[in-house]
């Protein structure tokens, strides 16, 4: 791979999170399952890629997200917002809230409105972006961070790019059987490899039809979402018991429904590494300074929300979502006349809904419990897609 160069510091930080890992392998006898690597190259203490220093987001990180592209993507989830917020407590929830930049662009837009947002919790693990989100977001003292989520909340909760960066276990079609793809040492250079283990028959019941899937067939199976979105709903649930009110979150993410998540074509998943904006398939290249995701089976999480006693509020694309938003109204407060402001922010929202870029790829699922969407969101819903 023709990869830019790490900083020699960056290196140094590699190694010794390399160590880590090599040593945890060494503790159970030769294997850990991918889940446990990746969640160690992401989220080990001072050496993770979220848990350590190194920028993430814009020109100098490794991706760029929705709302680093336009301030009308948290716009239009503001507008989504007021209708949302009058039905429950005026308070917002993020998880893995980046820069800061999708925060103030709702809060911005809110306060424009009008509307009161009493606190706006931020729980996020990356120090380096906690920082960041500090200095973006000086300026409203609603802002508080949390490490943990609260045993109860009611409000909206927000999730942008969230669930793609949670664990995932591989599994992979044998002979012998569905296995477990984990993470070992070769003797021969002590460098990672793959090893396969036989895994527990619950482990794939997600994956529809597993038994016609053709031999050497990968992929992702995603119990750590699954287990995050049961805590969301434990959460809810909680809040609802202590105030009477509802509560519903907004997960945007690329994936697919289970259906087309496990396609016979899909052969080798959909795990994913992200280093200097540069995308490849390589999850054991410099563990720390690098992202790993895996698209998310918006049936899992669905599924995960029903069983944790929420409701499923809508499933749509990402272009559906921001269109009954209303962001073509949102595009037009720049005059079309004034093509220096504005053929910037509509390359930016075409991006955004384009089938062809994040439009499609990108969906919007909704849960929660006693809430209601208004009608324009409902005109895309597509939930059906999830059965």
């Amino acid at each position: 791979m023709q990869l830019p160069e790490p900083h020699p510091d960056a290196l140094v930080a590699s190694k010794q999170l390399q160590h880590v890992i090599a040593a945890e392998i060494a503790q159970h006898a030769g294997w850990i399952p991918f889940s446990r690597f990746m969640e160690l190259t992401l989220y080990a203490p001072q050496l993770g890629y979220y848990s350590g220093g190194a920028q993430k987001l814009g020109k100098d990180g490794d991706f760029t997200t929705a709302p680093e592209t336009t301030p009308l993507f948290g716009a239009a989830l503001a507008r989504v917002a007021v209708d949302l917020l009058a039905q429950t407590a005026p308070q917002i929830m993020e998880f893995g809230a980046g820069s800061g930049k999708l925060a103030f662009d709702i809060l911005s837009e809110l306060g424009a409105l009008g509307v009161l947002v009493e606190q706006y919790t931020i729980l996020d693990l990356s120090g380096e972006l906690q920082a960041r989100q500090e200095h973006m977001l000086r300026d409203f003292p609603q802002v508080v961070w949390r490490q943990q989520m609260p045993s109860a909340f009611s409000g909206l909760v927000i999730g942008n790019e969230v669930l793609d960066a949670m664990p995932v276990e591989l599994v992979v079609k044998t002979e012998l059987g569905w296995q477990q793809r984990g993470v070992g040492i070769d003797i021969g250079n002590d460098d990672f490899c793959w090893i396969d283990h036989p895994c527990d028959g619950a482990i794939v019941e997600q994956i529809p039809q597993a038994d016609a899937l053709p031999l050497g067939y990968l992929t992702e199976v995603h119990p750590a979402a699954q287990g995050f979105i049961r805590s969301l709903a434990d959460m809810l649930q909680a809040g609802h018991r202590l105030s009477g009110q509802g509560s519903v979150a907004i997960f945007i993410d690329y994936g697919f429904p289970a259906a087309e998540f496990y396609l016979d074509q899909r052969t080798q998943g959909t795990l994913m590494c992200h280093y200097r904006h540069h995308a490849h398939t390589e999850p054991f290249y410099l563990p720390g300074l690098q992202d790993i995701t895996a698209h998310v089976d918006f049936t899992a999480m669905a599924l995960a929300a029903l069983d944790g006693g929420l409701d499923v509020l809508g499933y749509t694309s990402q272009a559906g979502f921001l269109m009954a938003a209303g962001i073509g109204d949102l595009l037009l407060r720049t005059s079309p006349t004034d093509a220096m402001r504005y053929l910037p922010q509509a390359n930016a929202v075409q991006k955004l809904i384009s089938p062809a870029e994040m439009g499609e790829l990108f969906k919007v699922l909704i849960v929660g419990k006693n809430m209601e969407l208004a009608p324009a969101l409902l005109r895309n819903d597509r939930s059906y897609r999830l059965l």
